[in-house]
C-alpha cells in the first residue's frame, strides 16, 4: 500500500462540511467588508520568495519546496500567500484602478518543517490583502477583518497582541542595538540564532527555544526605537482600535516570521491550542509590491491556517450545523421502477433538490437501512402499482407517515 505523504492530511467527505462551514463564514465577511477574491498558482518562481519572503527566514533557508522544472527554471510550491499576490498585483496592473484594492484568498501552502498540531507541511491559509493605503486606518480595518471572521465562526476568548517593528530607517538603529545587546550572550544562543545575530538579529526574538527566549526577554524594545513617523502611525493605530472598541496589548516581542513587514505586526492568540497558540498574524508590508518588482506600493494584511483554525474550533466548543441530508430517496421495487426512479431523479435535481437514488440493487429492507443512515427525510417507493397509477407512495421518515402523492404534490411536499 502507498501510504499519504507525512505532514499531509486527507479531507474525507464526512469532515469536508465542516470545511465548507469555514469557507463560506470567509466569503460572508469578505462580502461583509466588500473584499474580492484572488486566486494565484500554487507554485511561482523561487526568485518570488527569494526577494519577497526574505532570505534570512526559516521558510526560505529551510522549509521551501524548490525543485527545477523541465525547462530548468528554479519552481517553489508556494510556502505563504502574500507573496504571490503581491506579484499578481504587478503582473495584472491592479494599481491603475481605484485605490485602496482588498482581496482574499483561500489557498494551500507548502512548508517542510515538523508537524505539529494545526500545522502540516501541506495545510491551507486564508489570507486578506489590502493595498494602496498607508493610513493606519487600513491596519485597523485588517484586524477588523481577522477579528469579524474568527467571531464569525464561534471563537472569542482571544488576545490581540499589536507591535511596531519600524520602518527600514529606524529598525537599522534597532538592529545595532539589538546586536550590541546579544553579542554578550552569544555562547548562550541557539546555533541559528548565533547565525542570525550578523544577517537579521530581529529574528532572534522570534526564536522558539526557551534559552533564547529568556535572553530575548531583555532586550532592547523595538517602541524605544522608533523615528517620530513610525510611533504617530503606530499611535494613531492604537487611537483607531480603541475607538473601534477593540482591546489589545502592545506586546514589543512580536516581529512576525516574514521579512517583508514594516511598521505594524500583529497576532490573535487563543489558549485553546496548547503552546501554539497563534490563530491569524499579519501586520503592514510598505515595501513588499516594490522588492518584487512593482512601484512602491503601501500595503497590510494577515494570514491564518484552515486547519488551525478547525481546530480552535473544535476546543472552544463550537457546533458546526451538520451536513446536508438528502431531500429524499428514491427506492424502486422492480425493474421497471429503476428507470422510472432515474427520470424522477433528473427532474427533482434539476428543481434543486438533493436527491439520492437505489444505484446498487439492495433489497427494500437494505434500502431502507441505507436512507436512515444517511439522512434522508422523505423516502419515495416506486413499484409496478406506483407506476400504473401514476402516484408514488412517499413516506416520512421524521415521523413514518406515508402518503400517495403526484409529483407535483411531491415537489410541493419537498419544498
Amino acid at each position: 500500500m502507498i501510504n499519504i505523504p507525512k505532514g499531509t492530511k486527507d479531507v474525507v467527505p464526512a469532515e469536508a462540511y465542516k470545511w465548507h462551514y469555514v469557507e463560506e463564514k470567509i466569503r460572508e465577511v469578505a462580502r461583509e467588508f466588500c473584499i474580492g477574491e484572488i486566486r494565484t498558482p500554487v507554485f511561482e518562481h523561487t526568485e518570488l520568495f527569494l526577494r519577497g519572503v526574505g532570505d534570512t527566514t526559516d521558510i526560505v533557508n529551510k522549509e521551501m519546496y524548490t525543485f527545477n522544472d523541465k525547462g530548468g527554471r528554479s519552481i517553489t510550491l508556494k510556502p505563504e500567500g502574500t507573496a504571490g499576490v503581491a506579484r499578481a498585483f504587478i503582473e495584472n496592473g491592479l494599481g491603475e484602478n481605484p485605490q485602496p484594492t482588498k482581496m482574499y484568498y483561500i489557498t494551500p501552502v507548502f512548508r517542510y518543517e515538523r508537524p505539529q498540531a494545526g500545522r502540516l507541511r501541506e495545510h491551507h491559509q486564508f489570507g486578506v490583502e489590502v493595498y494602496g493605503s498607508a493610513s493606519p486606518q487600513a491596519d485597523a480595518e485588517v484586524i477588523l477583518i481577522a477579528r469579524a471572521m474568527l467571531g464569525k465562526v464561534g471563537i472569542y476568548d482571544l488576545s490581540l497582541k499589536i507591535n511596531s517593528i519600524g520602518c527600514s530607517e529606524c529598525r537599522a538603529k534597532y538592529n545595532k542595538a539589538l546586536k550590541e545587546y546579544f553579542s554578550a550572550h552569544i555562547g548562550e544562543m541557539c546555533s541559528t540564532c548565533r547565525e542570525r545575530l550578523d544577517k537579521n538579529p530581529l529574528r532572534i526574538l522570534d526564536c522558539k527555544e526557551e534559552r533564547c527566549k529568556q535572553i530575548a526577554a531583555d532586550a532592547p524594545v523595538i517602541l524605544d526605537h522608533l523615528c517620530d513617523e513610525c510611533r504617530e502611525h503606530h499611535e494613531k493605530l492604537c487611537k483607531a482600535l480603541d475607538a473601534a472598541g477593540v482591546s489589545y496589548v502592545i506586546d514589543p516581542h512580536i516581529v512576525r516570521g516574514l521579512d517583508y513587514y514594516t511598521r505594524t505586526v500583529f497576532e490573535f492568540v487563543s489558549n485553546a491550542i496548547g503552546a501554539q497558540g497563534t490563530v491569524c498574524g499579519g501586520g503592514r508590508y510598505d515595501g513588499l509590491v516594490e522588492q518584487v518588482g512593482g512601484k512602491s506600493t503601501p500595503a497590510a494584511g494577515f494570514g491564518m491556517g484552515i486547519e488551525r483554525l478547525l481546530m480552535v474550533m473544535q476546543n472552544v466548543g463550537v457546533q458546526i450545523p451538520p451536513e446536508k441530508r438528502p431531500d429524499v430517496y428514491i427506492a424502486p421495487l422492480c425493474d421497471r421502477g429503476c428507470d422510472v426512479a432515474l427520470g424522477l431523479a433528473c427532474r427533482l435535481r434539476e428543481k434543486g433538490f438533493a436527491v439520492e437514488r437505489e444505484i446498487s440493487g439492495r433489497s427494500l429492507k437494505a434500502q431502507m437501512k441505507y436512507a436512515a443512515k444517511i439522512g434522508a427525510k422523505k423516502v419515495v417507493f416506486i413499484g409496478e402499482d406506483e407506476i400504473e397509477k401514476g402516484i408514488y407512495t412517499v413516506k416520512n421518515m421524521q415521523d413514518s407517515t406515508s402518503l400517495a402523492m403526484t409529483e407535483e404534490e411531491l415537489t410541493e411536499a419537498l419544498k
